[in-house]
This record gives structure tokens, C-alpha cells and sequence, in this order.
């Protein structure tokens, strides 16, 4: 993490616990009615808000996404493959170019 204070961590993880809940609350309406989804946000939706404002991030979109990427482990490297083996692999074509069914 670059620069990101202990409090912009405590918001931007406020923010995904957030959206966490709201996918599962609100992913079934049939099964959680709005009402309920409403009761069950409202915990988390005063957690950001608070962890948001403490942090300095309240109103301050692109920040605050910078600190929620900053949460995302960054991604293993890739051994390149010799330039031999690339030149002479396979191309994979897809079926619905050559008018196969998928």
C-alpha cells in the first residue's frame, strides 16, 4: 500500500464490507424484501459514512478507490514464454467465427 493512512485502510475496508452486504441483501428480492434490505444496510451504510468522514474521504470519490485498490493484492508476475515456443504456438480460434455452435 502507497501512502494510505491506518485510518483510509479502516474506510476503504468500511466500504467494501458494504458493498459485501449490499450484494448479498439486495442479490434475491424474493428472498430478502426490500424492508429488510433496507434494516440490514443501514449498520454498514453508518459504518463508511463514519470511517469516510474520519479518514477525510467523505465527497472524495477517486481517493477513496485508490485506497480500495491498495486492498486488492497485486497480481502474481507472469514468466514470459521463449520467444521460440511463442512463434510456433497454436492459435486458438474461436467456434463463433468459423460458424461452429459454442
Amino acid at each position: 500500500m502507497t501512502g494510505t493512512t491506518s485510518e483510509e485502510l479502516l474506510a476503504a475496508q468500511a466500504c467494501l464490507r458494504l458493498l459485501h452486504t449490499a450484494r448479498a441483501a439486495l442479490s434475491d428480492p424474493a428472498a430478502v424484501p426490500p424492508a429488510a434490505a433496507a434494516t440490514l444496510l443501514a449498520g454498514p451504510i453508518a459504518e463508511a459514512d463514519d470511517a469516510l468522514r474520519r479518514a477525510g474521504l467523505a465527497g472524495n470519490e477517486a481517493v477513496l478507490i485508490d485506497r480500495i485498490y491498495d486492498l486488492t493484492p497485486p497480481a502474481p508476475p507472469r514468466s514470459p514464454e521463449p520467444p521460440a515456443a511463442a512463434a510456433h504456438a497454436p492459435v486458438a480460434r474461436s467456434c463463433a467465427r468459423k460458424g461452429g455452435r459454442s
